[in-house]
């Protein structure tokens, strides 16, 4: 090549140096080859795109594997990925070798590896001579420090024993990889079997509860603390005569058992075995022998974990109640799902309690914490509103005993750290009229589902949360729930969980609230755990439970009769919503929180129009009672009918004698309109004494949309 001439095109280089080039898309699963990558790998000298399984095809099984575990540690280190590969043909023989050179990158979002390189055949060594014993153990060592790094991250993810096994019967090790797997524990004087793998179930029944002075390879693994390594059926039979028979069913022709030992105690054995023969070299023994110390490690984790599980869904499951047959009348449905890290019981709860009068209360509440602190308040607060409740008080004077009681046993020591609050909301039911009384504490006010699906927040008076002020009033609110009506009460977990603030958590549940179909109040707890977390058991604990951010405790109770519409189970036969709210003179801002409930009534209403109008003259209605009288508004609105023919009847009923008059107001005038504007909307209106005090009503027949 003359100088200034250009130089030639790079596959043009690459060919002369009998070089092919190739690329690799995991996420794609193709492999593309040029000409001379082709011809090496034993395919026509021509560009083509291959599935990794034909490639895979065309080279030596463990190769492949070395392949994998090189690039994932050159990904790690940023380094080229290097390895020799033995290219076979159709008959299993090795045709030749040639060496792979790429530069690897990850792609976190697609979890993939998309590679670039280069194959060129390589002359192998004599054996014997030091050329060939290093090309050999380069590759060994980078395959070897791949393989030891993903084995390390698996199993330190692995959550519990079987995940472990899992892991451990998945790792292929770099050159040699068992057929079988077994993991042998020890229980006073004997062999026990953890796990197994590559083994028909029943095949460990000869080697459980075996004793410890057996002569067994596990056994004196165990005894001694030290590994056995058997090369042959020889060997095994030689040193172990007496269970060989054992071993001999599983046509195996070597065997490594190494001992589990964590902080210097030898806590079981661990067996690797191969169906061909494996010389177990110094590096193999490195190899086999730091996969044992980190699976043992592995095992202790995953076993004080469990262990720690046990205990406390223990401790949760005798704090929480058993709902038993629930209340004549009614369906319960309840569930409890701890947070994850540490300690799987916090400070969330719920509870239902047989009154004297033959009501019956539900209470559910959340004391500040995730810790044993909190779990051990809770139980105590828990306590003392059973007694007080069982005493026979009201709602409102059973939070304001607790409010008290709680007070003083957080604020009984110097401890600033030990000072919580709880939130609270009891509910006391009457199973013969519907009649809920709700006294609230710092809580989320609960919810209703009707039976055609409509869900309404129901807005109670409030207090403190319990233990702010041990003299704070917990006023009580009123509410009827229809047959078919589902109440629902819960704490902030199920709500807020996922990134949520209470605004779009509370969407998301009404919208498995609205959508969910069928009468099983089973199934509609499951459906609202599942939204938030997936699948769920009545009370979960493991992996799935170690994700959470917050407890969740939540109530189910539905009113059983006839009238239940789509999801209730039943025929319909006159559909029925209502609400009811009442507007004290003292929080006029309720006249908003009734524009919204009477929205959420009409959310399926046809005409935007209207709904408009009549949350136009239900503030118009509620604004009049707080301004010209010095009494409390109760409203109450009701939509009955069928879809497209539906009508609406509100009525704002006060303690005023007065009655009102439609006045026509000059232009300038700041009142006087309300009745122009039910004239106006309405279909039709009136006021009626009703003994002390008065009601104003209007009614609205749905439109066309």
């Amino acid at each position: 090549m003359r100088t200034g001439e250009p130089l030639p095109a790079v596959g043009d280089v690459l060919a002369a140096l009998a070089t092919g080039l190739w690329h690799w898309d995991t996420a794609s699963g193709l492999v593309t080859v040029d000409a001379e990558a082709a011809r090496l790998l034993g395919l026509p000298a021509e560009q083509v795109t291959l599935t990794e399984a034909q490639v895979r095809a065309r080279l030596h099984p463990v190769d492949w594997n070395e392949i994998t575990g090189v690039v994932q540690l050159a990904v790690a280190e940023g380094t080229l990925a290097e390895v020799r590969i033995r290219i076979m043909d159709e008959r299993g023989r090795i045709v030749r070798v040639v060496r792979s050179r790429s530069k690897p990158t990850f792609d976190p979002v697609k979890r993939a590896y998309e590679l670039t390189g280069t194959l060129q055949e390589v002359t192998e060594p004599a054996p014997g001579t030091p050329a060939a014993h290093n090309a050999v153990t380069g590759d060994w060592r980078r395959s070897r420090e791949a393989f030891l790094l993903d084995a390390g991250r698996a199993l330190a993810e692995a959550r519990s024993t079987a995940e472990v096994l899992r892991v451990a019967a998945g790792l292929s090790m770099p050159g040699f990889s068992p057929d079988g797997l077994a993991v042998f524990g020890v229980e006073g004087d004997r062999l026990t079997i953890i796990g197994h793998h590559g083994q028909r179930p029943g095949d460990e029944g000869p080697f459980a509860q075996m004793a410890l002075t057996t002569d067994y390879p596990a056994a004196e693994v165990v005894r001694t603390g030290r590994a056995v390594y058997l090369s042959s059926p020889e060997q095994y039979k030689e040193r172990y005569p007496l269970t060989w028979p054992l071993a001999q069913r599983f046509n195996r022709q070597s065997w490594a058992f190494l001992p589990l030992t964590v902080a210097g105690r030898t806590m079981g054995a661990w067996m690797a075995a191969f169906t061909y023969p494996v010389a177990f070299t110094p590096d193999e023994r490195s190899v086999l022998t730091t996969v044992a110390r980190m699976l043992a490690q592995a095992l202790s984790r995953a076993g004080a974990a469990e262990t720690e599980r046990e205990l406390t869904d223990g401790l949760q499951r005798s704090m929480l109640p058993q709902l038993g047959e629930g209340i004549p009348g009614m369906g319960i449905a309840a569930r409890y799902v701890p947070t994850g890290g540490g300690l799987q019981v916090g400070g969330d709860w719920y509870d239902m309690i047989p009154l004297p009068s033959g009501r019956f209360a539900l209470v559910i509440g959340d004391v500040q914490g995730h810790d044993v602190r909190a779990a051990g308040l809770m139980g105590q607060l828990r306590i003392a509103l059973r007694a007080y409740a069982a005493e026979g008080h009201r709602p409102d004077a059973v939070l304001t005993r607790a409010s008290r009681f709680f007070y003083g046993i957080t604020h009984g020591d110097d401890d600033l750290a030990a000072l919580r609050f709880a939130t609270c909301l009891y509910v006391e039911v009457d199973p013969a009229t519907g009649t809920v009384e709700t006294a609230r504490a710092g809580h989320l006010d609960p919810a209703v589902r009707m039976p055609d699906g409509t869900v309404m927040l129901r807005a109670t008076a409030g207090g403190l949360p319990l233990g702010i002020d041990p003299d704070s009033d917990y006023p009580t609110t009123r509410l009827a729930l229809e047959p078919g009506e589902t109440l629902l009460l819960c704490t902030d977990g199920l709500v807020e969980t996922g990134g949520h603030d209470l605004d779009s958590g509370w969407r998301r549940i009404r919208a498995v609230l609205e959508d969910h179909r069928g009468g099983d109040l089973e199934g509609l707890a499951d459906a609202l755990v599942g939204a938030v977390h997936g699948p769920s058991s009545h009370h979960t604990t493991g992996p799935l439970a170690d994700r959470r951010e917050d407890d969740i405790a939540l109530l189910l109770l539905r009113r059983q009769g006839e009238g239940r519409g789509p999801g209730g189970g039943a025929a319909v036969r006159t559909r029925v919503r209502r609400t009811m709210l009442t507007v004290a003179q003292a929080e006029p801002e309720q006249v908003a929180t009734g524009r919204q409930q009477l929205r959420d009534l009409l959310h399926d209403w046809s005409s935007p129009d209207q709904v408009d109008s009549a949350v136009l003259l239900v503030s118009e209605m509620l604004t009049n009672v707080l301004v010209h009288t010095d009494a409390d508004a109760l409203l109450v609105a009701e939509v009955t009918g069928e879809p497209g023919a539906r009508r609406l009847r509100v009525e704002v009923t006060d303690a005023g004698d007065d009655l009102p008059h439609v006045r026509r107001p000059g232009e300038l005038a700041s009142s006087g309109r309300g009745l122009v504007l039910i004239e106006l909307l309405a279909d039709s209106w009136g006021v009626a004494p009703r003994g002390e005090g008065k009601s104003i009503w209007f009614e609205l027949t749905e439109a066309a949309p």
